[in-house]
């Protein structure tokens, strides 16, 4: 018999249309693209709507140190309600992403299991409810773009029941 407190997840594949309640994906993308530099590069603008809110915009770098693998239970998630915060991977890699629509809380069987192509960045939208981030390497880099500032901007919430994210 079935645990009815635990939901599995299999990651489906990530789609600008499928995350858009979420956030915004991050990919280049020829009806975005311009010329820059003499038409030596193309440039592709304007690929998420970052929001800070009142606070300054911070740019970082986080590195893997602990890999992880799946399947992987999940009995929490967290959210930045201040601001959007957004993960490009520094080189192609697989991200696997656990989302939620923005709430006052959240309940397990709402969430939806995401994974990229390899090449995809993503920004969560201000108030989503999202796994904490994972990478599949040591030594994966990422970009974070998101809202710097004195004031909390991350919350915690315990779920009503545990998630599997299953194998992609």
């Amino acid at each position: 018999m079935a645990d009815s407190s635990v939901i599995s997840l299999r990651p489906e594949p990530l789609t600008s249309e499928r995350f858009a309640p979420y956030g915004d994906v991050i990919e280049a993308s020829l009806d975005k693209s311009n010329a820059m530099n003499e038409a030596r590069f193309q440039r592709f603008d304007d690929l998420c709507d970052v929001n800070v809110g009142d606070g300054d915009v911070a740019i970082s770098v986080a590195r893997c140190r602990a890999p992880t693998t799946l399947p992987l239970r999940v009995d929490m998630v967290e959210r930045h309600p201040l601001g959007s915060q957004a993960f490009v991977p520094l080189t192609p890699c697989l991200m696997v992403l656990l989302v939620a629509p923005p709430g006052e809380s959240v309940e397990a069987s709402q969430l939806r299991a995401f994974v990229t192509n390899g090449r995809q960045g993503i920004n969560y939208h201000r108030g989503t409810w999202h796994m904490p981030l994972i990478a599949f390497d040591a030594g994966q880099e990422f970009l974070i773009v998101d809202r710097g500032g004195e004031e909390p901007n991350c919350e915690q919430h315990t779920l009503d029941a545990a998630v599997i994210l299953e194998a992609v």
